[in-house]
């Protein structure tokens, strides 16, 4: 029997660390649309098809041709969607014909609050710890106990200028609000751009910082409720660093609020966290190294790669069970 080793990835956008992390599970990433050539892509060892998400709003015909092809040769057609659940200037009656016809076999997706599913198999497949980009970089857990060593007291960097992107409005009001009443305290801080910013740069405000937080994220615009969570929810707890997180509705389902997890729900409940966090500093590096070992364990790129592979396998052998 041929072994199924090899995905095919059209349409770019596929996240690089998983990208990598697929490819050290032994599968060979094949960029190429070799759909139409089925003499030379030798169709019997695809595991699977990846394509950007909104190709299907882009070029529905396009993709239900793709997938008659893969339909025809027994290979699922999967995406991964990182921008659910507002899916920003995009035409709700797209999404809905899209959810309609299911072009997809697979929707991964790193939140399910949305309705919309788009395909008949749905997985969780949340965002990670990029481990070879985020990570400890010399540093020792032990080292970060060391309270003096600590230039702010809070800090955030990311995407936050509402004058130019409508979805960073709400972020960058909230962060103006808490700096006013942190000023007022004089808890020392640093909120800023993203833009800019080296990788070193990242990860030694990470781990200069007693609190590192999160607020909102850019695929949540007009959205009712906090979902899923941010790359920086794993990325700074693999540096170290101390997570505070505004209230998200899928942190239960990878993380234990008070055992990995420390979290607020609006601005006044963020400053008394901070207060706190910033009297109990040991009780607060206790915490962080809880969730360091957490993501290590369990939220990474290679989770999520072994996730994928996983269900891709599944599918094909639901698939051989229907024709048995």
């Amino acid at each position: 029997m041929t072994v199924c080793d090899a995905l095919l990835i059209a349409h770019g956008s596929l996240h690089p660390a998983l990208r990598r992390e697929l490819a050290a599970r032994g599968l060979e990433l094949r960029e190429s649309q070799c759909w139409q050539n089925a003499n030379r892509c030798q169709p019997e060892r695809i595991l699977g098809a990846y394509t950007w998400f909104y190709e299907g709003l882009r070029h529905p015909l396009a993709i239900w041709n793709m997938r008659r092809w893969l339909q025809d040769h027994g290979i699922p057609l999967f995406v991964w969607n990182q921008d659910a659940p507002h899916y920003l200037n995009r035409a709700g009656w797209r999404l809905d014909l899209l959810d309609r016809f299911r072009l997809y076999d697979i929707y991964a997706t790193h939140t399910l609050v949305d309705q919309r599913c788009f395909a008949d198999s749905v997985l969780y497949l949340a965002n990670a710890a990029d481990t070879e980009r985020y990570n400890l970089t010399g540093q020792s857990l032990a080292d970060l106990r060391d309270v003096t060593a600590y230039a702010y007291d809070v800090s955030f960097f990311g995407a936050m200028d509402g004058s130019r992107h409508k979805e960073m409005q709400a972020r960058q009001e909230f962060f103006a609000a808490l700096g006013e009443r942190l000023t007022a305290r004089g808890i020392r801080f640093l909120f800023r751009e993203s833009s800019g910013m080296s990788l070193e740069g990242q990860v030694d405000l990470i781990q200069t910082s007693r609190i590192n937080l999160n607020f909102g994220a850019s695929c949540e615009y007009n959205a009712v409720q906090a979902s899923g969570l941010p790359e920086r929810c794993y990325g700074i707890p693999a540096c170290g660093g101390f997570l505070l997180c505004d209230k998200r509705t899928h942190a239960r389902d990878d993380f234990t609020p008070g055992e990995n997890w420390a979290e607020f729900d609006g601005l006044d409940d963020c400053v008394t966290q901070i207060e706190y966090w910033l009297a109990h500093f040991e009780e607060a590096r206790d915490l962080a190294e809880r969730c360091h070992a957490h993501v290590m364990a369990h939220h990474t790129y290679a989770h999520r790669a072994a996730m994928l592979h996983q269900a891709l396998l599944d599918w094909h052998a639901e698939k051989r069970g229907r024709l048995a």
